[in-house]
C-alpha cells in the first residue's frame, strides 16, 4: 500500500503522469458489461466488484449498499462508496454510476463494444463516456491524498447502479439512507461540455408516455374490413406534436434547448409480414418539459387529443406514464463551495464555466428534490448513447485535476 503526501501541485503532476493506468482501469472496466435487468442484462454486480478492487488501500473505508432488484427478484444492485475521513463537518461527494444502456445496432460500431478500442487520445466502448469517465477520474482525483491530511471536508465517491432507468436503488437509495447533508458539497459528472464551460445547476421534468392505439388486424387486400393501427397512430402522432409544440411553447434562457421538448423514441413492431394490417401499434415519447409546465395537465391534453383521435377512426387509443420525473428547486450557484469548485474548473482549465440548465436527468435531480444542491459537470461529452461512445483521455485527467483541486481546497487546506 502506497500513500503519496504531497502538496496539490504533486498531485496534478502524479495525474498527469498516471495515462498508461487511467487506460488500462478504463478498458478494464469497459469488459464488463453492466446492464440493467429491465434492458435484459444481470446488473452491475461484476462491475462493482472490479471498482472496488481498484479502491482498496487507497481510503479509509470502503462500504457496500447493495439492494435487491423490485422488479427481478434474485438480482443484487450495487452501490459502493469509498471515504476519506475529514475534520470538518460536512463532504465532498463525487457521484457514478455503474451502469450502461444497450450497445444498439452492433453493426454501427466500428469495433465491439466490450472490447475497448485505444485509438490516440481517445478509448472506444459501450460506457466509455457514459459513465466510466466519472468512475476513473474520481478514483483519481482522490487517491493520492493521503489519509489523515483532510483539514476541513471528508471526501467520498460513490459508485452507484439502477442510473439508466429509474435510479430508485441507486443515488435514489442512498438518499433513503440518509448519508448526505446540507454540509455537503456534491457533484454528478453525467453531463459535460468541451472544456468544462458548463455547469448543471438545473433540470426539466421528464415524462416518459406510453400510447397504446387498437385497431383491427385484416389481410392487406381488404383493407376496409379492417382498422389499421399504424395508419391511426401515425396521423394522431403527428398532430399530436403540432399541437404540443403550439401548446406550451414557452422559453427559459437558462436551459440548453431553451423550450420543451416532445420527441417520439420507442415504437414496437406492428406486424412481422407486410401484407397484414395491423390491429395494434405501440410507441413512445419522451418529454422533457420546462419547470413552469405541469406533467400532469399535459398528460391530460395528451388524452384529450387521443380522444378525439378515437371518435373520428373509431380505435382505442390509451395513453399511459412510463415514468415521471418532477424537477428539483435549481442548486444555488452562489455558495462559498460552489466558488470555490468554479476557481477550481478555472485554476485547472482556465476558464470559469457558466450556470445552465438541461433536459437530461441525472441523479442531480434526487439530491434537489430533498433541498440539496447538487452540480453536473464534467469535460468533453457528446457521445453517450451512440455507436462507437468513446472518451478522451485527456478529459478524464483534466477532470482528476478539477476533482483534486476541489478537494484540496475544500477538503486539504
Amino acid at each position: 500500500m502506497v500513500f503519496f503526501t504531497m502538496q496539490l501541485d504533486d498531485v496534478l503532476r502524479v495525474i498527469e503522469d498516471s495515462r498508461d493506468g487511467i487506460v488500462k482501469d478504463m478498458c478494464s472496466m469497459i469488459r464488463i458489461p453492466a446492464i440493467g435487468p429491465f434492458n435484459g442484462g444481470v446488473g452491475e454486480c461484476e462491475r462493482a466488484d472490479f471498482i472496488q478492487t481498484l479502491l482498496e488501500g487507497h481510503f479509509d473505508s470502503i462500504e457496500r449498499y447493495d439492494v435487491e432488484d423490485d422488479q427481478f427478484p434474485g438480482i443484487i444492485r450495487p452501490n459502493v462508496v469509498a471515504r476519506k475521513h475529514g475534520k470538518k463537518n460536512g463532504t465532498v461527494w463525487i457521484i457514478s454510476h455503474l451502469d450502461t444502456v444497450l450497445p444498439g445496432d452492433l453493426d454501427k460500431w466500428d469495433s465491439p463494444p466490450y472490447e475497448p478500442r485505444v485509438d490516440g487520445d481517445r478509448i472506444f466502448g459501450l460506457g466509455t463516456e457514459d459513465n466510466g469517465q466519472s468512475v476513473i477520474a474520481s478514483l483519481y482525483g482522490a487517491k493520492f491524498f493521503e489519509s489523515g491530511t483532510l483539514n476541513g471536508k471528508s471526501i467520498a465517491l460513490a459508485f452507484v447502479a439502477d442510473e439508466e432507468t429509474k435510479s430508485l436503488m441507486g443515488i435514489g437509495h442512498l438518499i433513503d439512507l440518509g448519508l448526505f447533508s446540507k454540509d455537503d458539497f456534491i457533484l454528478v459528472p453525467d453531463w459535460g461540455t468541451p472544456n468544462g464551460s458548463l455547469v448543471d445547476v438545473a433540470e426539466k421534468h421528464l415524462l416518459w408516455v406510453k400510447f397504446a392505439v387498437f385497431g383491427k388486424q385484416t389481410h392487406g387486400s381488404t383493407p376496409n374490413k379492417g382498422l389499421n393501427a399504424y395508419r391511426v397512430s401515425s396521423f394522431f402522432l403527428v398532430d399530436l406534436l403540432e399541437r404540443l409544440k403550439d401548446r406550451y411553447s414557452n422559453t427559459n434562457d437558462i436551459f440548453r434547448p431553451d423550450v420543451s421538448t416532445f420527441e417520439p423514441t420507442k415504437s414496437i413492431q406492428t406486424v412481422g409480414n407486410i401484407n397484414t394490417i395491423p390491429g395494434y401499434d405501440e410507441f413512445y415519447l419522451d418529454c422533457r418539459i420546462l419547470p413552469e409546465y405541469d406533467p400532469n395537465e399535459i398528460m391530460e391534453f395528451m388524452r384529450s387529443v387521443a380522444k378525439e383521435h378515437e371518435e373520428r377512426t373509431g380505435a382505442r387509443i390509451e395513453v399511459s406514464i412510463d415514468q415521471c420525473t418532477i424537477s428539483g428547486v435549481p442548486s444555488d450557484d452562489t455558495t462559498d463551495d460552489y466558488r470555490e469548485f468554479v476557481a477550481s474548473v478555472k485554476d485547472v482549465l482556465g476558464q470559469e464555466p457558466i450556470s445552465v440548465g438541461v433536459g437530461g436527468g441525472t441523479c442531480a435531480n434526487f439530491f434537489r428534490l430533498v433541498g440539496l444542491n447538487a452540480y453536473v459537470w464534467q469535460c468533453g461529452g457528446g457521445t453517450l448513447h451512440q455507436p462507437n461512445e468513446h472518451v478522451l483521455v485527456s478529459n478524464i485527467i483534466n477532470d482528476a485535476k478539477v476533482y483534486a483541486t476541489v478537494f484540496d481546497r475544500l477538503c486539504i487546506r
